[in-house]
């Protein structure tokens, strides 16, 4: 009892203690702190992701994604390990029978003999090897249930980002067709009033021009939309196939995007609760380097039966048994242990440095997605406004340039400064979805309920 007082002086018994502190300002200055515990990502996926058709390739990713699957057996490899180490505290037993057969020359007859032991070894954990051991293993294992759920949090981030991005371009494509054709009516009214005398060759050439590149932007998307959706199959582990979806005019995101407070970094985040466990690991892995300084302590013994004692042959057989108690203390591999504690101690410093890091890439990441967010939804009014404003000065150009005194060239730069601005439009309502998502990711959204 005095000794394990002792040597808990030294690390060997001393305990992990828990991250309970995060900077103030870790989401930065400039947001909005709220006092409340709860945000958007305590909020189930099912709420953030209202789309009928979403939810159900969701649901599919989350049965089928091959890297989900993986990081499941992960925790099953973990689980096993802690296991074993908790085993360990246990003493092993083991059965050995042996036979043989003997004899001499002369015709004496051969001689049977056999053992019939059963063997124990019991280690003594007197110097917290195992005990240090365990605790590892269990922050590893823990560590495997955060990396679950961070590969889950970022697929269904992932599916539904992949999921928005279809519907941006499909409205996208949608607005290109609609422009291909007004073209197609322009040029139409153009030839006619070329044919009038009243416009040339010239013009009528550079609003073809201009409506072949309209045709080729179509094609592009087209062959966007076919990439999105291989890239939504590899995701759900499905074959290349075309998938039901709604409109992005359609989607409907929650209005309140409380971040909650900074500390709940440390239970929200499975990346950040995974480096903590990482740099519980390594502390625990520092402790069992100590304790290789000091002695092994192990019983040992077995019982059986054996017709054979020494040299005499005895039948019918007896049963013998024996105990053992052995301790065995490192001499000559000092230097080996000092330099296998400076490696534990060099890791676990390593893996503090990388949970702090951790949590500051978790704050920006709220920052970055909030700044977004907030921009995006800034821009929408904008966007309106200047295409609603550029579709009356389409629509005052081309009259004018049909019963008017406006040239080709203008009815060109209000058509295409139109479409520019419809396209930029659709893409700032997916960034303003798109930081939704990622919002919700970066605040540890997506957990299993």
């Amino acid at each position: 009892m005095a000794a394990t007082l002792l040597l808990g002086g030294c690390g060997i018994y001393s305990r992990y203690t828990p991250v309970d502190s995060v900077p103030d300002n870790l989401y930065g200055d400039s947001v909005e702190m709220s006092v409340d515990t709860v945000s958007i990502g305590d909020t189930d996926w099912h709420e953030i992701f209202t789309d009928p058709y979403l939810q159900t390739l969701i649901e599919r990713g989350l049965e089928n994604n091959t890297d989900y699957a993986s990081a499941q057996l992960r925790v099953e490899e973990a689980q096993a390990t802690l296991l074993s180490s908790k085993l360990a505290f246990l003493p092993s037993f083991a059965i050995a029978p042996q036979g043989g057969v003997s004899g001499m020359s002369g015709g004496d007859k051969a001689t049977w003999t056999y053992q019939l032991p059963v063997t124990a070894s019991w280690e003594l954990d007197i110097f917290g090897r195992m005990r240090n051991a365990k605790k590892q293993s269990q922050a590893l294992y823990a560590q495997s249930l955060d990396y679950k759920q961070a590969v889950r949090t970022q697929l269904i981030a992932n599916i539904a980002n992949t999921y928005y991005t279809l519907l941006m371009l499909d409205e996208q494509l949608e607005i290109s067709k609609q422009t291909e054709e007004a073209w197609k009516e322009t040029i139409a009214s153009a030839r006619a009033l070329m044919d009038a005398g009243q416009y040339d060759e010239a013009a009528v050439s550079q609003m073809e021009a201009t409506y072949y590149s309209v045709q080729t932007s179509v094609l592009d998307l087209q062959e966007q939309i076919i990439t999105t959706q291989n890239t939504l199959s590899l995701l759900l582990a499905e074959t290349p196939r075309t998938y039901e979806r709604g409109t992005l005019a359609e989607q409907t995101m929650p209005e309140d995007l409380s971040v909650g407070i900074p500390i709940r970094m440390l239970s929200a985040r499975p990346d950040v609760r995974s480096a903590e466990h990482a740099l519980e690991a390594a502390f625990y892995a520092t402790n069992q380097a100590r304790s290789n300084f000091y002695p092994s302590i192990v019983l040992s013994g077995s019982a059986g039966w054996v017709n054979e004692v020494g040299s005499m042959i005895v039948n019918p057989a007896k049963f013998v048994a024996s105990a053992i108690g052995s301790l065995t203390l490192p001499l000559f591999n000092r230097g080996q242990n000092i330099a296998n504690l400076k490696i534990t101690k060099a890791q676990q410093e390593e893996a503090r440095l990388a949970f702090e890091q951790t949590l500051l890439n978790a704050g920006v990441e709220v920052n970055d997605a909030l700044t977004s967010y907030q921009t995006a939804r800034n821009k929408t009014e904008l966007y309106d406004k200047q295409v609603t404003s550029l579709q009356k000065a389409l629509k005052s150009t081309t009259l004018l340039m049909e019963y008017g005194n406006r040239t080709y060239l203008e009815v060109l730069t209000a058509r295409q400064t139109l479409l520019s601005a419809e396209l930029s439009r659709t893409a700032n309502r997916f960034a303003e979805i798109q930081s939704v998502v990622t919002l919700y990711q970066a605040l540890g959204g997506g957990q299993e309920k």
